[in-house]
């Protein structure tokens, strides 16, 4: 094998990032590695790069161990990577960007011809006839991740490792990369391919491995597994009888609670098709999908992250604003995000600054909420939830996942918000804190809050929904209810290019 990984593992404070992961790839081979958020995918990346260093575990590159300090050292080593975000120079041509930190040299000066001449060279293996003398912002998406490719590879060589590099990328632009990638596998590299959107993994790739909580779920051959299976290993299939004891027991079904809010015809290009969605008073409403499907930007077009380019929200009294945040949580909508610490938590405030942050941001801060108050709105939560900390005024980011987790809980429970999203609530905490905030959910809609839980675990969803809405790219394609919400009946809707009366066609 050209890489081998052994039981590698890696972890935070709180959360066991890679639990003994093995992992390995062959010369002249595209290798795809599949999971959702949080699975583990972008920690063995960059274990494997030298940007975060191994707990534990043995990396061989050519039968010899390595243990790269730093992403440069990755590469001499012969280890690359192209991300989605071309992390390149724009304003530098094409050509300045193949050959910068080598550039062809005389008495002190660079050779601009030698440079260009040498960069035509290079991407003539690439399929491309370009003007390397231009900047290389002025061209498109796939033409810039094909020259990032093409410097990655004669800065390393030997593995190449593609993360999400179509995410934005039309249908010929993906055609034009992958004809690059076939190329590469014929000359001997060891590619790496990661990726969400399915239909390219079976089309590209010879091999697939599947993360799960930090945990190796399977390694297949590409043709010899289906599209269903490949989602069960993705989402998981097995029910914990823990988690089947706590089934939403509240009394009626949904149709029999009064209605709350109505969403109708909301959608944005690009990001969802237009979708209606009627909440009800105190039912927890399930999002299921896979990564890219469209069940977060729903999410964002309800609370007004996203500006809806139709239709529109309304309640008992009227239409109801949500085009920006700033008016949803006027209508008392509240939403916990998925990314808790770049979009949930201020890591150097406290914690009671960080529980009260979003009710004195709706109350403007002309009006700041009386210390005392502030003291107290904490303290109830940290009793509440059970957030693990030695006192209120411990900075936030000091905390464990989890209690992290809480605190972002805590802030929208402080505004008593009559409709919530919950985005990933469970994701990269432990657990007994992820049993807590279960409970929680069933305990704040007994109350009549209404929720929206987006999760990839179909356990999860299963433990806590009252009807649970099945995203496929980016459309709402079902809605299920009582018997129908079980893991073969959500796996086969997201798995199912067609689907009739909840079965494939």
């Amino acid at each position: 094998m050209l890489l081998t990984i052994t039981e590698l593992s890696k972890s935070f404070p709180g959360t066991r990032a890679l639990d003994g992961v093995d992992f390995d790839l062959a010369a002249g081979e595209v290798h795809a590695l599949l999971g959702e958020n949080g699975a583990g995918k972008s920690t063995l990346i960059k274990c494997l790069t030298g940007a975060y260093q191994r707990d534990a575990g043995e990396i061989l590159l050519d039968g010899q161990p390595i243990h790269p300090r730093s992403t440069s050292e990755a590469q001499e080593l012969g280890i690359g990577t192209v991300y989605q975000e071309v992390n390149l120079l724009p304003n530098l041509s094409v050509a300045q960007n193949l050959t910068f930190g080598r550039e062809p040299m005389r008495f002190g000066m660079t050779r601009g011809r030698a440079m260009r001449a040498e960069a035509r060279e290079t991407l003539k293996d690439y399929g491309l006839d370009i003007d390397v003398g231009r900047d290389l912002g002025s061209y498109s998406v796939a033409v810039q991740q094909i020259v990032a490719i093409a410097r990655a590879v004669q800065l390393s060589g030997k593995v190449l490792i593609l993360d999400e590099p179509t995410a934005s990328l039309d249908a010929e632009e993906v055609r034009m990369i992958f004809d690059v990638v076939r190329a590469l596998r014929d000359r001997g590299l060891g590619i790496i391919f990661v990726s969400h959107f399915l239909d390219q993994v079976f089309e590209l790739t010879d091999r697939l491995t599947v993360l799960r909580n930090g945990r190796r779920i399977a390694t297949e051959r590409t043709a010899g597994i289906n599209r269903m299976q490949l989602i069960e290993h993705m989402l998981g299939h097995e029910l914990e009888e823990v988690e089947k004891k706590a089934r939403r027991s509240a009394p009626g079904v949904p149709s029999d609670r009064p209605e709350m809010l109505r969403f109708a015809g909301l959608g944005r290009r690009g990001e969802v098709e237009p979708f209606d969605l009627t909440v009800r008073v105190g039912e927890v409403i399930g999002l299921a999908g896979l990564l890219g499907s469209g069940r977060t930007e729903s999410a964002e077009l309800m609370f007004g992250a996203k500006t809806a380019q139709t239709g529109g929200a309304s309640d008992a009294d009227g239409t109801v604003a949500i085009d920006n945040p700033r008016n949803a949580i006027a209508a008392g909508f509240g939403f916990a995000p998925e990314d808790r610490k770049t979009e949930g938590i201020v890591a150097d405030l406290s914690v009671r600054e960080n529980i009260v942050l979003a009710l004195q941001a709706s109350r403007g801060w002309a009006r700041p909420i009386p210390r005392a108050e502030q003291n107290r709105l904490a303290d109830m939560f940290i009793a509440r939830l059970d957030i693990r900390t030695s006192d209120a005024e411990k900075a936030v980011g000091d905390l464990s996942g989890g209690n992290q987790q809480k605190v972002v809980l805590a802030r929208w429970l402080a505004m008593n918000p009559r409709f919530l999203i919950l985005d990933e609530p469970t994701r990269g905490i432990d657990v007994g804190a992820h049993a807590e905030i279960l409970r929680l959910i069933q305990e704040i809609t007994a109350e009549g809050m209404s929720i929206v839980v987006i999760s990839s675990e179909l356990e999860e969803l299963i433990a806590v929904s009252d009807r649970v809405i099945v995203v496929r790219d980016r459309r709402h394609v079902a809605e299920l209810t009582g018997s129908d919400i079980e893991s073969e009946t959500i796996v086969l809707w997201i798995a199912a290019p067609d689907a009739q009366d909840g079965r494939a066609a």
